[in-house]
């Protein structure tokens, strides 16, 4: 196993944690990351006690758990400031054995890349795969854009919501679809003014404020709206988030006035509504948003990522490539399908834009915490429960 050798193309949170993993595991890892630089800018993660739990396997859970910034309450709301639905920080950690954790997607990739064996991370690398390879034989194969090939006894792809290597190995797939919502992300200063964190739900629109550790905050914000849209003032996408959110209860309009303009992040949001029939062919295995995409109302994107790495890992610890493989698909694809499906019926909830329909979800979703305050919690049971599998 010493000189196995892994190519992962893509240096994003998974990417990054199957080559750790791997590393671990005594696999030789070269990563490769079309990008020339790991500093995403203006995004957030919510790491869920899943995440976290995966992580423990790589050493990182204690360390990422250190930096959990929310402390006391926090829910859901209304435009108009009303609370919907509260919760707390101790309530979560002790419904799910551990806590959420807020932090800034570069300090966790700069954590899981300081990890890495030396030279193991190629930046401004795109790679394409040539040859999926044969588990019983011949190897996988992957080119970069300066023409170096690299041979592989596993491909890790983990190049994306629109991943040209799944698009390869499964082409009449019909690949990721709009979901219906754009979204913008930033990170800003705190306000003057405290605030409990909380998610906000409009017709048709969601703002959510986080804190993190640092003392800065993340927020982010949907809405349905048409795929390829862009904010044409002069305030660019800050000013497309005043517009549709700007009059809605403090911290909004504040975080929405300390945001520079040029780190507005907005994304259209696609998912794979329909599932693959795997996550693997030959000796080339598809990971995080390339194999399973969803949208991001569950705030699972970057967990299932790391979930899928460390199962990876420890399938192909204990079995030939293709057993593993194989093992490592039957273990994750139902999972998966059931997150994603679970994140679209959430996204269905959202979309509803008449005032009474509206309403009517509002009235639910306050009676039902009212009847049971630990509601929200417990419909997130099934995910946030979750354990690695034992190291053989």
């Amino acid at each position: 196993m010493s000189t196995a050798h892994a190519v992962v193309i893509g240096g994003g949170i998974g990417g990054l944690t199957a080559a750790l993993a791997l590393h671990l595991r005594g696999w030789r890892t070269t990563v490769l990351e079309r990008a020339d630089t790991l500093a995403p800018v203006g995004a957030g993660i919510a790491l869920a006690p899943n995440g976290l739990r995966a992580f423990d396997t790589v050493g990182l859970g204690a360390e990422l758990r250190a930096l959990g910034a929310w402390q006391g309450d926090g829910g859901m709301r209304s435009p108009s400031g009303r609370w919907l639905a509260r919760t707390s920080s101790a309530a979560a950690a002790e419904r799910f054995g551990g806590p959420i954790v807020l932090v800034h997607r570069a300090e966790l990739i700069g954590r899981l890349a300081a990890r890495l064996p030396s030279g193991a991370l190629r930046t401004g690398s795109a790679a394409q795969l040539l040859d999926e390879g044969d588990p019983d034989g011949r190897p996988a194969v992957v080119r970069t854009v300066d023409d170096r090939e690299f041979t592989a006894d596993l491909v890790v792809a983990a190049d994306g919501i629109h991943s040209r290597v799944r698009s390869a190995l499964f082409p009449s797939h019909p690949g990721p679809a709009y979901s219906g919502f754009t979204s913008w992300r930033t990170v800003v200063a705190a306000p003057a003014e405290p605030f409990a964190p909380h998610e906000t739900w409009g017709a048709g629109r969601l703002w959510g404020t986080q804190p993190l550790a640092d003392g800065r905050v993340y927020a982010y914000a949907a809405a349905l709206a048409p795929p390829g849209g862009h904010g044409t003032g002069p305030d660019g996408e800050r000013g497309e988030l005043r517009e549709r959110f700007g009059r809605w209860h403090q911290p909004v309009p504040a975080i929405i006035a300390a945001a520079a303009p040029a780190e507005v992040l907005r994304n259209d949001l696609h998912h794979l509504h329909e599932p693959l029939p795997a996550f693997h062919r030959g000796r080339t295995v598809l990971l995080g948003d390339a194999a399973h995409a969803a949208t991001p109302f569950l705030g699972q994107g970057g967990n299932q990522a790391v979930e899928d790495a460390v199962v990876l890992a420890y399938h192909l610890a204990g079995a030939e490539t293709g057993a593993a493989l194989a093992s490592y698909t039957a273990a994750r694809l139902p999972r998966t399908t059931s997150v994603v499906a679970s994140s679209a019926r959430v996204a269905r909830l959202l979309s509803t834009r008449h005032r009474s329909t509206t309403l009517l979800r509002d009235l639910a979703i306050a009676a039902a915490s009212r009847i049971s305050p630990t509601a929200a919690l417990r419909s997130f049971d099934p995910i946030a429960s979750w354990n690695p599998p034992r190291c053989p």
